[in-house]
C-alpha cells in the first residue's frame, strides 16, 4: 500500500466534515477570554460592567471576531488572578 503524501493528508482532512479543525490563536484567545469571565461567574454584560469593558468588545472577543491586545490580555491576567482586588480598585478610581 502507498503512503500518502502530506498534501493528500492534508487535502483529506479537509474535506473530512468530522476533522476538527485546527485551532488557531485567536480561537484559543476567545476560549481564554470566555473562561476568565466564566470563572468569575458573570454574564458578557455583567463581566464588562464590572470591569470596564465595551460589551461589545468583550463578544467580540470572546467569538474570534477580534483579539485583545497585549493591554488588554495583560488586563485579563489580572482580573483572573484576583478580580475581587480589581473591582477594588476601579471603585476607587
Amino acid at each position: 500500500m502507498r503512503r500518502m503524501t502530506e498534501a493528500e493528508i492534508e487535502q483529506a482532512i479537509a474535506s473530512d466534515p468530522d476533522a476538527a479543525s485546527p485551532m488557531t490563536d485567536a480561537k484559543i484567545t476567545a476560549a481564554r477570554v470566555q473562561w476568565v469571565r466564566r470563572r468569575t461567574g458573570l454574564s458578557q454584560s455583567q463581566f464588562a460592567a464590572a470591569f470596564r469593558i465595551p460589551l461589545r468588545t468583550l463578544q467580540e472577543w470572546e467569538q474570534a471576531r477580534r483579539e485583545p491586545d497585549a493591554t488588554a490580555l495583560a488586563y485579563l491576567t489580572v482580573i483572573e488572578r484576583d478580580p475581587p482586588a480589581v473591582q477594588r480598585a476601579l471603585e476607587t478610581a
